[in-house]
Order: structure tokens, then C-alpha cells, then sequence
């Protein structure tokens, strides 16, 4: 099969990583995407980093078996302790969110001072904070977890009062700092982009990984990006319960996403194994 008529793999916990999905498809439309959710083993940040790592082992794995072009890890925590240890091992690109975000941020920034939101196992890896002093040591780095945050965006609660206290409990250190910029450090915080926006100010630049992700993926894929094929036809796949995931991913991209294949955690394991 040639290059460029292989799909652009993408992997996330669960649903999130579907707002770097959302960006493929509009900045590369004629891009074939495969996307697979974790959700029988979501949430991904709580967990051990080296659980973290062989699940993203394990997905990626998945991934290669269907003939994926490259992969795009859409998972801050994933991004955020496998990218080293998937690049070792794979023969195509693979494309995190933290390094992106981390030079979109550097050159948004005027004061050099910068806030993370993420969840838990995001700002406990310190992966952030270690991007962006290897692009500028001067940078200072404020990080908060929120993982509240996640539950609010997958119930759709984006224009919610609980929300908007919720964001403003979590943002208060960040913001009593000179920070002028923040990393939403979590695919799911775009969906809740306008009501961190309502809190942090007018004046604070907000950075959304899935455009700088995308960004870095066209460079990547260059100067093939972009041909795909003129109907392209996404594939979506998850490891527990298809007709939710179908349903919150069409409420997240916008559009019908047709039927979602399911396969189990012990098969996602077996790819991985039997390479």
C-alpha cells in the first residue's frame, strides 16, 4: 500500500484525544484517521507510569497491525512517559501532544512565566516543565492538576456554573502568579476552552495542544499530507462500550461518526505480544 493511502493512527485513554482528531480532520481533510480509545482501562493519569507505558506499548502495537502511517499519541499522560520508548521501537513517525504544546507555548509567551492544567500523573511526570526549560531555561512553570476537569468535559457541562467554580478553584495559584500563557495539559480541556477563557482573562493566552499537535504532524507528513484520497473514510475502534463512545465522539467532532468497532483489552494485549 502506498505511503499515502495508509491512515494517520491515533491513540488516546478514552475520549479526549478526540480533540486532536477534530483538528486532523479540518487542517488535513482528505487525511485518513484511525482512532483507538482505551475505555475499558481509562482513566490513564492515576495510574503507574509504568502501566501508563505498556498500555501505550500495547495501543500502538494495535495501531501498527492496521497498517497506520505514522501515530499520533493523544494523551498528555501517555505523551507524557512513552514518547522515547515508542520511538525506539517503531518504524513509522510518532507525534506526542507535550512537545508541541510546549514550543506553542514558549512562543506565545511575553513574561516567560507559564501555568500547566493537566491531570494528576501529567504534572507529577514534571514532562511540561522539562520541555519547555529544554527551550528556554529561563522559562517559569506553574502547574495545577484538575482533574475534575474530565468528568465536566465528557458530560458536556461546558457553559455550567459548577464548571466555571470548578475551573476558578483550580486556576487560583496559576493566576495569583504573573503567568500569561497556559497549556490546556489535557485533551479533554479544549471542549471547556471558553469557560477556562471566562476565568483566566482575556489577557492569558490559552494554548490548545490538538492545533499545535496537528501542526507538527503536517511537517511530519510533508509533502505527502494532504492526499490522502478525496473521500477518506475514518475508522474508529475501542476497547468497551462502542454506542457511548458513539455517541459523546459525534457530540465532540461534530459530525456522524458511523459504527464503532470494539475490540477487548486481552485482544489489544495480543497485538502487542505477538510482535
Amino acid at each position: 500500500m502506498a505511503l499515502e493511502r495508509r491512515p494517520i493512527g491515533v491513540f488516546d485513554s478514552g475520549i479526549g484525544g478526540l480533540t486532536v482528531v477534530r483538528e486532523i480532520l479540518r487542517e488535513l481533510p482528505n487525511e485518513e484517521v484511525l482512532f483507538f480509545g482505551d475505555t475499558a482501562r481509562l482513566p490513564y493519569g492515576p495510574k503507574s507510569k509504568e502501566t501508563v507505558l505498556l498500555f501505550s506499548m500495547q495501543n500502538t502495537s494495535f495501531l501498527l497491525s492496521r497498517n497506520v502511517r505514522c501515530v499520533v499519541v493523544a494523551c498528555n499522560t501517555a505523551s507524557s512517559v512513552a514518547i522515547p520508548a515508542l520511538r525506539a521501537e517503531c518504524d513509522v513517525p510518532v507525534i506526542g501532544v507535550i512537545e508541541p504544546g510546549a514550543a506553542a507555548a514558549a512562543e506565545a509567551t511575553k513574561s516567560g512565566s507559564i501555568g500547566v492544567i493537566g491531570t494528576r500523573g501529567t504534572v507529577a511526570s514534571g514532562a511540561y516543565e522539562n520541555a519547555l526549560r529544554a527551550i528556554d531555561r529561563s522559562i517559569r512553570v506553574t502547574a495545577a492538576a484538575c482533574p475534575l476537569l474530565v468528568p465536566l468535559a465528557e458530560e458536556g457541562w461546558v457553559d455550567r456554573q459548577v464548571t466555571r467554580d470548578v475551573i476558578r478553584e483550580y486556576l487560583g495559584p496559576l493566576l495569583a502568579k504573573p503567568v500569561d500563557t497556559i497549556i490546556l495539559g489535557c485533551t479533554h480541556f479544549p471542549v471547556l476552552k471558553d469557560a477556562i477563557r471566562a476565568v483566566a482573562g482575556p489577557e492569558v493566552a490559552l494554548v490548545d495542544n490538538a492545533a499545535a499537535t496537528t501542526a507538527a504532524l503536517r511537517s511530519i507528513l510533508s509533502p505527502a499530507a494532504g492526499c490522502g484520497g478525496d473521500s477518506p473514510v475514518h475508522h474508529f475502534v475501542v476497547s468497551d462500550v462502542p454506542h457511548r463512545f458513539q455517541e459523546e465522539a459525534e457530540l465532540f467532532l461534530g459530525r456522524p461518526i458511523g459504527e464503532v468497532e470494539r475490540i477487548s483489552p486481552e485482544q489489544v494485549e495480543e497485538y502487542y505480544r505477538s510482535q
